[in-house]
């Protein structure tokens, strides 16, 4: 059974149909990537996955379990987590504080605990503080950990955002635009951490992109949105020799 099931995926604003019918899969264990023009549909998909649009039509399965209905929240709490292209750091908060604010809903002690200093609570906070720095480390960027987010480099600030959402353990983690901005040697640097994350810890990536040679290096698959429907879907060199991707695309 696929992690992720998309059967018939519809939203319509008003007489706009922004997505049409749109149905895949996405295994554990896999990178994913969402690829369109501008306009295409895209956000929208990612957003309905979250629980930030509902379908009008069709379905979402996570796990085996419809989470179309869901809110946001209660998507998260499933194991769907989500970057943004903006990102959403708190930029007077630390690198490592900012994670520790997405690990404190996974610890499993009390606010009270935490009020009265319990045991429990003591050592869920080092364990916390211990995962968000190996994390860091992971990623690179140990030596920012404790360095306010506002004064980071962009690439830093994203590196930080995708720390603070592996942090929880997803089994899906959604990235929308990872590489944008970034210099060509930190995207090659993200490019290695998500595909060593996806090969180590067994999780299902899923990415809009438009950086292309991003894509087609990172991606086991590829799917193509163009005016809300799902023109294409395969390997990235399959892909690359789609005549209607490069049509509707590539501009060729």
């Amino acid at each position: 059974m696929a992690l992720l099931e998309v059967a018939g995926a519809t939203v319509r604003f008003g007489g706009l149909t922004a997505v049409k019918e749109v149905a895949f899969e996405v295994e554990a264990g896999t990178v994913r990537a969402l690829i369109g023009p501008n306009g295409a549909g895209k956000t929208t998909l990612f957003r309905a996955i979250a629980g930030e649009e509902r379908l009008s039509g069709g379905s979402i399965r996570f796990q085996g379990a419809a989470i179309h209905d869901l809110t946001p929240h209660e998507i998260a709490a499933r194991g769907v987590r989500r970057t943004f292209q903006n990102g959403g750091l708190f930029g007077d908060l630390t690198a490592l504080e900012n994670i520790l604010a997405g690990l404190h809903v996974r610890t499993r002690s009390s606010l009270w605990g935490l009020l009265v200093n319990s045991r429990r609570a003591v050592q869920a906070e080092r364990e916390a503080t211990r995962k968000a720095r190996q994390l860091l480390g992971m990623m690179g960027i140990g030596h920012v950990a404790d360095q306010p987010a506002r004064d980071l480099s962009g690439g830093q600030q994203r590196m930080v955002e995708i720390v603070r959402a592996l942090a929880t353990d997803p089994p899906l983690l959604l990235l929308d635009e990872p590489a944008v901005g970034l210099a060509p040697p930190v995207r090659t640097e993200l490019l290695g951490i998500i595909r060593r994350v996806v090969e180590q810890q067994g999780i299902a990536v899923l990415l809009i992109e438009h950086a292309i040679e991003f894509v087609m290096t990172v991606s086991d698959t590829i799917m193509v949105l163009n005016n809300g429907e799902l023109i294409a879907q395969g390997t990235p060199a399959q892909v690359r020799e789609n005549r209607e991707v490069l049509e509707a695309y590539l501009g060729r």
